[in-house]
């Protein structure tokens, strides 16, 4: 599979090209695309079984007849329920409606006086295909389709998504009113932005990518999004020479915690020593040195001034004078009280070597505290980059690709956009998108842990988007790794950092095996 993500403009030009360029006849794409659907729909009813497929006026539902004549003639019973009236199919739709009602395959027009009761019956067949709508759809779904989507969904009978979930936004994963639950996506030649964000994340269900006949030229150009995998990662990561020794492999500063959140620079610091970091040092009050000397006796601690229970404004003064760091680690567990903030404006924009800004930083930035002057990644969680955008929690989930693009735009550096399936964007470059995490990833500190691999890979001298991007994909596998070992719930931060060695060996060896 393609590492590549297009948006519905792209996989209308490739689906163009492979015509126009390359010899590839509509006709045929859709014959392959609903063979991808069939293989598809086998492997969850090898033994056959009661198919109904819900088939749109356009290309999409050419897809699903296809798949229907397919079933017929390898045993299944088959129906196809049509959202339009039989005049209103479109081209090769509508000559592969015909050769599916040629075959013997019963089709139910809207309009027809069995209409409403075929809807009704759904619940049924034992599986539905879902050939509706296609990437192009944009607008509130209506009319006979949203009649289908609510039927499907009513029914609870399981569904296959043909390219896209109908009622789902191919470039946002907006929901268009309401959508198909899908509990597999067929998706054609790249993988599309709805796949990994908004609704469509989870109306998908899981997915594939089917190349069909697209020609392989086409599918390897870049797009402007591509999936993180364990070669692209395994070739950045830095090695370890048999001779080095601690400040060969980076120093990095963590400045962290504070009374009441001692704990996100102990989870902070753990992880960058757990992600090969030769020299890891604490900034910060007494009672977070306390803390780090009892849970991370590795670590060097650096004593700060303090005020109401957070690091008083003075210690940037002192911690400007320390250059024995490759890179810093901001932000965790900082707390928005006493003279942070006049901490933070003194030192950010003074430090001299990479930063990875988080938590109670990144909000003193959103209150207009000066960016770093060094290369730097910030790494919101949702509610973090609303605020850095001016805008809303919602909007931000609504649009996860775009907003990791403006922020990048707006604020410089590199932007790791958190959540399910992190956005790392850098301003004109492609979007990096992460396919490793859990949902049992959604608990305190993990942010804290991200923090802390991000400060060791840039303390390697890894570039802000290699090093967020690397950090994500590594820190979602150690995640996945805790999911497998000890329950998909439940798992803790800590434990993901002490995950950390193990799952490097694993990108390593993936990819010295590629």
């Amino acid at each position: 599979m393609s590492v590549w993500i297009a948006d519905a403009e792209r996989s209308r030009e490739i689906d163009r090209r492979s015509t126009a360029e390359f010899g590839v006849g509509q006709r045929e794409l859709m014959e392959s695309a609903g063979g991808a659907v069939f293989d598809a729909l086998a492997e969850i009813l090898p033994d056959g079984g009661r198919l109904l497929v819900a088939c749109g006026k356009g290309n999409n539902g050419g897809d699903g007849f296809v798949a229907a004549r397919l079933a017929l003639d390898h045993g299944y019973e088959v129906e196809c329920l049509v959202a339009a009236k039989p005049g209103e199919l479109r081209g090769e739709a509508d000559e592969q409606r015909v050769l599916a009602q040629r075959a013997g395959i019963p089709c139910v027009f809207h309009g027809d006086p069995h209409w409403t009761q075929r809807l009704r019956s759904l619940g049924e067949f034992d599986l539905v295909v879902d050939a509706l709508l296609g990437i192009g759809a944009t607008g509130e779904v209506h009319g006979p389709v949203l009649e289908v989507i609510e039927a499907i969904n009513a029914s609870e009978t399981p569904a296959i998504a043909v390219d896209v979930p109908s009622g789902i936004e191919c470039d946002t994963g907006a929901e268009l009113g309401d959508a198909v639950w899908a509990l597999r996506t067929v998706t054609f030649g790249l993988a599309k932005p709805f796949l990994f964000q908004s609704v469509g994340l989870e109306k998908c269900g899981y997915w594939s990518v089917a190349e069909i006949l697209f020609p392989p030229q086409l599918l390897a150009q870049p797009t402007d999004a591509r999936l993180l995998d364990a070669t692209w990662v395994g070739e950045r990561l830095p090695e370890r020479l048999k001779g080095s020794h601690k400040g060969h492999n980076g120093a990095v500063l963590v400045v962290a915690g504070s009374t009441r959140m001692p704990g996100a620079a102990v989870l902070a610091a753990r992880a960058a020593l757990r992600s090969g970091a030769g020299y890891v040092g604490v900034a910060s009050i007494p009672a977070v040195c306390d803390a780090i000397a009892a849970h991370v006796p590795e670590a060097v601690l650096v004593p700060l001034p303090e005020s109401g229970g957070a690091i008083a404004e003075a210690a940037a003064a002192a911690l400007l004078t320390e250059e024995r760091w490759d890179s810093l680690v901001i932000g965790p567990g900082l707390s928005q009280d006493g003279q942070v903030a006049s901490f933070l404006q003194a030192l950010l924009p003074n430090w001299r070597t990479p930063l990875c800004v988080d938590g109670d930083a990144l909000n003193a930035i959103a209150l207009g505290c000066p960016l770093p002057t060094s290369p730097f990644v910030l790494t919101p969680h949702p509610g973090e980059m609303a605020r850095l955008l001016g805008s809303d929690i919602a909007t931000v989930q609504a649009d996860r690709f775009g907003a990791a693009r403006s922020a990048a735009q707006r604020l410089g550096g590199t932007v790791v956009l958190k959540g399910a399936h992190s956005v790392i964007s850098t301003s004109g470059r492609p979007l990096l998108v992460n396919r490793t995490g859990n949902s049992g990833m959604a608990a305190a500190g993990m942010g804290d842990v991200l923090s802390g691999v991000v400060g060791t890979l840039l303390a390697q001298e890894l570039s802000p988007e290699d090093a967020a991007a690397c950090a994500s994909y590594w820190h979602g596998l150690a995640g996945d790794l805790c999911a497998a070992e000890t329950g998909p719930i439940g798992f803790l931060a800590g434990e993901a950092a002490d995950a950390l060695p193990k799952v490097r060996a694993k990108i390593v060896a993936a990819c010295d095996t590629d």
